[in-house]
């Protein structure tokens, strides 16, 4: 009776069993975020795939407008960012650790590197490892060198460099440093709006705001990632185009992603995560094995590694100066390549400043800034400087045909390949590379958006993961039906756009943050000349 009355009185019917069981796959969701996040980017998918002229034609507008009025902004957030962890490494802030004073860190320098490596870089190496560096030699950029001359192939070295080097990681490192101070030591839930705690508060990932914020971070993950899934899937058909004589177009393309989106929802759902890490670590020793492959048949070995030594010293250098290069008179070129990278970076740094941050409790600012941001750079340097310089020589012997595929880009290393010692072992290898690199990006990357859409959940629900899967896979499809890898382009840059502020509001929050730290460290010294134990770490720390 007692309770059939409550029941009555409060006019509430109790839950039927449908109810309970969205419920139980909803637990712990946040349903502004995800619902919010996920009716938007689903709303754009139906339009690409509805009509797809017109959302290209809007696509094509926006980005025109966006550059020709902020491309200024990426560049100067680009070198912001780069300019801080500068600051953070070098300053006293760099003494305090990312948890409590006593606190160690978790993982071995070896495998923390590694497991950055996997987040941060990938299928993005094998697409561009040879297009870039070749487009670069051919056409330099600014109109620096003759094109095709021994200068220009160490310009196009440096640039190639440049875009995939310490601007863009420096992102990460802002992004994933500030979740892990605030996440480690400040008790906060790993969460990009838990950062903005200095300006909105304790309660900062639970306001209005802070929730807006997470949702904004789902969303320019989604198109990030989407566009490195699209990427994938244009490569993985050139490479069974060249193996197997499978037709090479946006429709397959498309077919390729919807196949091994599947392949992935699977691995999500059965609970085959250790299977997918493995794959992932797989994926990197076979990465080191083409660096070798290419270091050793591609020919030209002593020049390859004389150039390389020239042109990473070239851009150490100038990396300041050159990332303050606003392109004025090659704006172009701006908006197809540094921009563009720059755009693809921030719509990122989401998902990859989680992922560091939650494998980099008990490190040090300084030892983090320094890890992040270098060592990942360290490889993608050997990279591009041994692949990208035996593009360039095929190219200039006359050996392969290299210029002639960049108009569809992903040609380029197999193009390389046909004509460098066992071409089809190379060429397989490389197919499973990029499905390797594809299935276990996708893996990680949805696993991070329900967690964003989870109040910071350390195991977000299953039916968000997929959901968010199959979104990401309906972005990459949907922009290749709309103007292959041009849509691809224009996704990432303009869905970072709103990103890019909430990228200078965390670097704001984080320095605030370390400021009133050593502040009020330095007032407790003041007050008392013989402090605790407890206060003197914390000054030794800060």
């Amino acid at each position: 009776m007692v309770g059939d009355t409550g029941v009555r009185s409060s006019g509430r019917r109790p839950a039927t069993l449908e109810e309970r069981g969205v419920k139980r796959y909803l637990k712990g969701v946040d349903p502004a975020v995800f619902w919010g996040s996920a009716v938007l980017i689903a709303g754009f998918v139906g339009w690409g795939l509805v009509a797809p002229e017109r959302l290209g034609s809007v696509m094509s507008t926006a980005l025109t407008w966006v550059i020709g009025n902020f491309g200024w902004a990426f560049i100067l957030i680009a070198t912001g960012v780069l300019v801080l962890c500068i600051v953070l490494a070098v300053s006293r802030w760099g003494r305090i650790r990312l948890g409590p004073d006593d606190s160690r860190p978790e993982f071995g320098t070896f495998s923390w590197v590694s497991m950055m490596f996997a987040a941060g870089l990938g299928a993005g190496l094998l697409f561009y490892g040879i297009a870039e560096p070749v487009s670069h030699w051919t056409a330099p950029p600014h109109g620096l060198a003759e094109p095709r001359s021994d200068e220009a192939a160490l310009t196009a070295l440096r640039y190639t460099y440049f875009h995939w080097g310490f601007n863009g990681w420096a992102m990460y490192a802002v992004m994933g440093g500030a979740m892990a101070y605030f996440g480690f030591r400040k008790n906060q839930p790993i969460l990009v709006s838990a950062t903005f705690l200095p300006v909105l508060g304790p309660n900062a990932s639970t306001r209005p705001v802070g929730r807006l914020i997470d949702a904004l971070a789902i969303v320019a993950t989604l198109f990030g990632t989407a566009t490195a899934l699209g990427l994938n899937g244009l490569q993985l058909n050139s490479g069974l185009a060249y193996l197997f004589g499978v037709p090479k177009s946006d429709s397959v393309a498309v077919l390729i992603i919807v196949v091994v989106t599947t392949l992935f929802l699977l691995s999500a759902t059965s609970g085959v995560e250790k299977g997918i890490n493995y794959l992932a670590n797989l994926g990197s020793i076979a990465t080191i094995a083409m660096f070798l492959f290419f270091l050793i048949l591609g020919g030209s070995t002593v020049l390859v590694i004389s150039n390389g030594i020239e042109s990473i010293g070239n851009y150490v250098i100038q990396v300041l100066p050159m990332s303050l290069q606003t392109g004025v008179g090659d704006e172009q070129w701006m908006a197809g390549w540094t921009i563009f990278y720059w755009a693809w970076w921030v719509s990122w740094a989401p998902f990859v400043g989680m992922f560091v941050a939650r494998i980099s409790r008990g490190r040090t600012i300084r030892e983090f800034i320094i890890g992040v941001v270098a060592a990942p750079t360290g490889f993608g340097f050997f990279w591009f400087a041994v692949v990208g310089s035996v593009g360039i020589e095929l190219q200039r012997s006359g050996e392969a045909d290299i210029v002639g595929s960049l108009g569809t880009p992903e040609l380029s290393l197999f193009t390389a390949l046909d004509v460098l010692p066992l071409p089809l072992i190379s060429s397989g290898l490389c197919v499973v590379l990029i499905a390797l690199f594809f299935i276990s990006g996708a893996d990680a990357a949805s696993v991070v958006m329900a967690t964003m859409a989870s109040r910071g959940s350390l195991r977000p629900s299953k039916l968000v993961v997929v959901v968010l899967g199959v979104l990401m896979g309906g972005i990459a499809c949907a922009m290749l039906l709309v103007g292959g890898l041009t849509a691809l382009q224009q996704a990432a840059v303009l869905g970072s756009v709103p990103f890019t502020v909430v990228l200078v509001g965390v670097a704001y929050c984080w320095v605030k943050a370390l400021r009133e730290e050593t502040r009020s460290a330095d007032d407790r010294s003041g007050r008392d000349p013989r402090p605790t134990t407890a206060t003197s770490s914390a000054g030794a720390d800060t």
